[in-house]
């Protein structure tokens, strides 16, 4: 369930089973409504899926930046270590991610569709420190990880799903892990593809422009909680934010300054009252965006 979400052949042994439910015809997780009213076309429908289920695909959709994108957020994420990948991408993004952590560590690969399910194990077969099963990235369960990747799925739900999800995976992430948001972004109005991906995502995306509205971390209800980095990429239509969980004082208060790299120079960034300290990566083209609240002051 991803629009531009990569898999490459990684299939999990069905060995031993890890603390989740067991999942039976009475307790079976529902298909949502938005992705049978929406996405039937393009992750339930099977003939669609093998069509789609192709790197070329994933490769167009984004724009020639599939593989840049996948070594960008896979490279916050160690070997050895024990990860949750929070739902199908079609192409080789999740066999990748599995290969990057690598048999000292485990991949937890889960998705809410049966179809999505199954095309993940049949991609991760033969690799048995990644486990494939059906859930739900609002409760996914098996927790806690070391990290948590949610690669292109936040722009494909609707808004209460993404502030659900969002809280889910953070609530899966164990002291000094992270979580790892790579998806769309709001362009600046110089950006010369921003026309068409608005009209793109207003046929086929609907749920898209809820991130061209907000920061991912305002979706989350215990955004103090946690540090917050954000860096854009492709002249600003690509994010990555990273979110680590603070650690908490002797009377269990959050201590410590959070962390926000925007797109530009280093720059303070206070918003409901949450302090960020930014910096971009260098290559990108500053941006020109300052939202209502924001206190912006940009340094040497």
């Amino acid at each position: 369930m991803t629009s531009l979400r990569t898999a490459v052949p990684i299939a999990v042994p069905m060995a031993a089973p890890m603390a989740s439910p067991v999942v039976t015809a009475k307790t079976a997780l529902p298909v949502p409504d938005y992705m049978r009213d929406v996405y039937r076309w393009a992750y339930i429908d099977p003939r669609n899926v093998r069509l789609l289920d192709r790197n070329i695909v994933v490769s167009t959709i984004l724009w020639g930046n599939n593989r840049r994108l996948q070594r960008i957020t896979f490279g916050e994420f160690e070997p050895g270590q024990r990860v949750l990948q929070a739902a199908h991408v079609y192409g080789d993004v999740v066999p990748n991610l599995a290969r990057r952590i690598g048999p000292k560590g485990h991949l937890e690969a889960i998705d809410i569709t049966p179809i999505q399910v199954a095309c993940m194990r049949r991609k991760l077969t033969g690799l048995p420190w990644v486990r494939v099963r059906r859930a739900n990235a609002r409760e996914p369960g098996g927790g806690p990880y070391d990290g948590v990747c949610s690669y292109f799925l936040l722009h494909e739900v609707p808004d209460d799903w993404k502030r659900a999800i969002v809280d889910g995976l953070l609530a899966s992430v164990k002291p000094g892990g992270k979580a790892v948001f790579l998806d769309y972004h709001q362009p600046p109005a110089w950006h010369p593809l921003k026309g068409l991906m608005s009209t793109i995502f207003d046929h086929l995306e609907p749920f898209a422009k809820g991130l061209w509205d907000r920061e991912i971390w305002e979706l989350a209800e215990n955004a103090a909680g946690f540090s917050w980095r954000k860096e854009t990429y492709f002249g600003g239509l690509y994010q990555k934010v990273v979110a680590r969980p603070l650690a908490a004082g002797s009377d269990g208060e959050s201590v410590g300054q959070p962390e926000f790299a925007d797109e530009g120079s280093l720059c303070n960034r206070t918003r409901g009252g949450i302090k960020f300290h930014s910096r971009a990566p260098a290559k990108e083209r500053p941006s020109n965006k300052h939202r209502p609240g924001t206190t912006r002051k940009f340094l040497p």
